[in-house]
């Protein structure tokens, strides 16, 4: 009987090991869910002879795709001996390249190759819960402030709802973006094609303004799929101070709203995309009625 039971508490050994590699290992991808696109750290304490017993899960979502489509749960995450992306655009850049990738989440045009790159522009988020205010970094990221004004435009996101809020982990972020989230769905954190957190805009592009960047609360930028050039629609919102590689294109500054942010994250979460805590389907619905654009 001892010999068995000693059998049985290795093999548990070995299972969460094993368990905890693959965690690691999922988390050290971005999840445009674009996600976010997310580099999170998890402590984990095993008591002798456990196993750890956790919810599975981190199929990546379309716009920061670990594994999915188009990349998005943005989730941002990457692994603290991650090698930072390097951008190569010449910043304010006077040519973007965007490339056709997959099926849209919502009929939408590729943006002007030839952008404003001498104009600022502020933008507006009109959500159910109040408006958030961000000043666009149009001289530091051309090209995604470009792309985020012309989805803006486009009516891309109205009647959408941020799909992803993180809570715990050194990410504190809310994620949005993909159409695939309607305003009147019910997030069931479903890694399924087609699920909210897999959609983008059917193009990708690079990512800019990479050198020496942070994310403080109130910086806007764009989830990815985990490599430099599959930025999409899906951006996250930071609301405190958070850990992460330089992988994740800053493209905004929130100057009003962060209350709202703190608010949906105090909430918490419905269901989990993933096996970290606190990584889900927001509790608190956010809506995204319109994106407006203005001139300064």
């Amino acid at each position: 009987m001892a010999g068995k039971k000693d059998r049985d508490r290795k093999r548990a050994r070995e299972r969460y090991e094993r368990q905890r590699a693959e965690r690691v290992q999922r988390r050290n991808k971005i999840r445009q869910r674009a996600g976010i696109g997310f580099a999170v750290v998890l402590v984990i304490g095993l008591a002798v002879g456990l196993t750890l017993a956790l919810p599975g899960g981190g199929s990546t979502k379309a716009s920061s795709k670990p594994t999915t489509s188009h990349s998005a749960s943005a989730s941002p995450s990457a692994s603290a001996s991650a090698t930072p992306s390097v951008s190569t655009i010449a910043e304010p850049a006077q040519h973007c390249t965007y490339t056709k990738s997959g099926t849209a989440a919502k009929p939408v045009s590729l943006p002007s190759a030839s952008p404003d790159y001498k104009g600022t522009y502020t933008a507006t988020i009109n959500t159910n819960l109040g408006k958030i205010d961000i000043n666009l970094l149009n001289s530091k990221a051309t090209c995604a402030v470009n792309s985020f004004i012309h989805l803006a435009s486009a009516g891309f996101w109205d009647s959408s709802q941020c799909h992803r809020v993180t809570t715990q982990g050194g990410l504190y972020v809310l994620q949005c973006g993909d159409p695939y989230a309607q305003a009147t769905k019910k997030l069931t954190c479903s890694s399924a094609a087609g699920s909210p957190g897999t959609g983008g805009p059917g193009y990708e592009f690079e990512s800019e303004n990479l050198k020496g960047a942070t994310y403080k609360a109130g910086t806007v930028a764009m989830a990815n799929s985990g490599s430099a050039d599959s930025n999409g629609s899906q951006f996250f919102l930071v609301y405190k101070n958070s850990t992460l590689q330089p992988d994740y294109t800053p493209f905004g500054t929130i100057t009003s709203g962060l209350d709202i942010l703190q608010k949906v994250a105090k909430a918490g979460i419905t269901c989990e995309y993933s096996s970290d805590p606190g990584d889900g389907a927001p509790k608190e619905k956010v809506i995204i009625d319109s994106v407006t654009i203005k001139k300064t």
